[in-house]
């Protein structure tokens, strides 16, 4: 879309966080929703001496964040009262925490967890997300609210319901309906900065029946799953199929190349390779499976057999850049090899999530490149040392993933500006968000 062209300048300039890819003092020309050159800010501005201008004087420009894999309505449950004995497994984790809580979700709570989880995403860079939600007595039309959220919010988000056989058929196939609409919707509409998948629990809550009826239900639309987070999924699809999690799913026609499979920790070679063989990705979740205690993807694994792996925060975190910290430092200690991890997971949130978010959104997004959505965020980082093609990804894992963001544009758009969030308001959205939870811990 044409539109008045707008230059956004600052000091250092990073196109995507790998070598080369580092302008010391680069400018983005926007045009509309999407940008049409990047390079060094002289030379930009001499080409286009009569644009509009904003300039962020010397603070870091940088691609927006990319989260495959959030919760939004995890928002709610921060501070949330246990109301039962502490769990003590993963399984205990979902029956005594995350399916009390999506039960009792109604309308104006996915609305309200949905908008602060967006302003909370927007704070730590996040411009595009895929969200997996989940409310089980609240599931028709649910999409189409957290939809509203992110148009009000200003964000890029795929959405997913995921379906289950845990609360009876009727509720499964509402599940079904519910992801059908909305992907039915996006296609038509044809939004910017929304799109569709197909949302699946997981492996051990669904049926062969379910599953081929969300088969045909897809329509090509690619499902988003967890896949083998836990032991007990492992278990689960022996007992059900003679396979792993990720054969069986296989066999049922789950996988492929528009298939986002979240967590795949107990996995084996065989089943990277067909991840691999049916371009299946995979999304690793480093600070969620760490606080499950449910074991480590091995990503050194996945790359080198061909798995496209991306980064999310399975609604852990709002930040991206965190999460990219902590898979870092989760793969030397997994592997006890301090040479391990740091470019391969740089690669996961710099390289991966754009190819992932590439499959749903018209326009590359997580690029500072000519033809992409014109996503940026800013961040007043100040290096102590110098900064160069060769060392960035010290800065940024080191330095740049502990800097606030500053400012935040998405399609083109300022959403945030100086810290202060444009178009909403945001003391309002959170004072009204507590008496939610309130209400809604009152009911556990």
């Amino acid at each position: 879309m044409a539109g008045e062209k707008t230059l956004v300048q600052g000091g250092m300039l990073l196109t995507q966080g790998h070598a080369g890819d580092v302008i010391p003092s680069g400018a983005v020309l926007v045009e509309g929703s999407r940008i049409v050159a990047v390079g060094e800010s002289a030379a930009l501005e001499k080409e286009h001496p009569d644009v509009n201008r904003i300039d962020f004087g010397d603070r870091l420009i940088m691609p927006g964040l990319i989260n495959a894999h959030t919760h939004l309505y995890s928002a709610l449950a921060r501070g949330m009262p246990l109301t039962s004995e502490a769990p003590s497994n993963f399984l205990e984790i979902l029956e005594r925490v995350w399916w009390k809580l999506d039960k009792l979700l109604d309308d104006e709570s996915v609305y309200m967890s949905s908008m602060v989880g967006l302003i909370d995403c927007l704070r730590h860079g996040t411009t595009t997300l895929f969200d997996h939600h989940a409310s089980p007595f609240g599931c028709t039309g649910s999409l189409s609210l957290i939809a509203e959220a992110v148009n009000q919010v200003g964000l890029r988000a795929c959405l997913a319901y995921e379906v289950s056989d845990r609360d009876g058929g009727e509720v499964a196939l509402a599940g079904i309906e519910e992801n059908r609409t909305f992907i039915e919707w996006c296609r038509r509409e044809e939004r910017e900065n929304l799109a569709a998948s197909f949302g699946l629990h997981a492996s051990f809550t669904l049926s062969d029946e379910t599953l081929a009826a969300c088969a045909e239900a897809a329509g090509g639309s690619g499902f988003h799953i967890h896949v083998a987070e836990d032991r007990a999924d492992l278990e689960d699809a022996r007992r059900r199929s003679g396979k792993s999690v990720v054969g069986r799913l296989a066999d049922l026609g789950i996988l492929g190349g528009r298939t986002l499979a979240i967590h795949c920790i107990h996995t084996d070679g065989d089943d990277m390779d067909t991840l691999a063989e049916t371009g299946t990705k995979a999304v690793h979740n480093p600070q969620s499976n760490c606080n499950n205690a449910v074991g480590t993807a091995d990503i050194p694994g996945m790359l080198e057999r061909g798995v496209t792996v991306g980064l999310g925060s399975d609604g852990f975190s709002a930040s991206p850049l965190d999460e990219l910290r902590v898979a870092n430092i989760l793969q030397k200690l997994v592997k006890r090899d301090p040479g391990v991890g740091t470019v391969e997971v740089c690669d996961l949130l710099f390289r991966n999530n754009p190819k992932i978010a590439g499959l749903f959104f018209e326009r590359p997004v997580g690029v500072l490149e000519a033809g992409a959505f014109a996503d940026l965020i800013v961040l007043d980082y100040r290096p102590p040392t110098p900064v160069h093609s060769e060392n960035v990804i010290g800065h940024i894992l080191f330095g740049i993933a502990g800097t606030p963001v500053d400012s935040v544009m998405v399609g083109g758009r300022m959403v945030m500006k100086d810290g202060e969030l444009l178009g909403i308001d945001e003391e309002r959205i959170l004072a009204r968000s507590k008496e939610v939870a309130g209400k809604l811990w009152e009911k556990l």
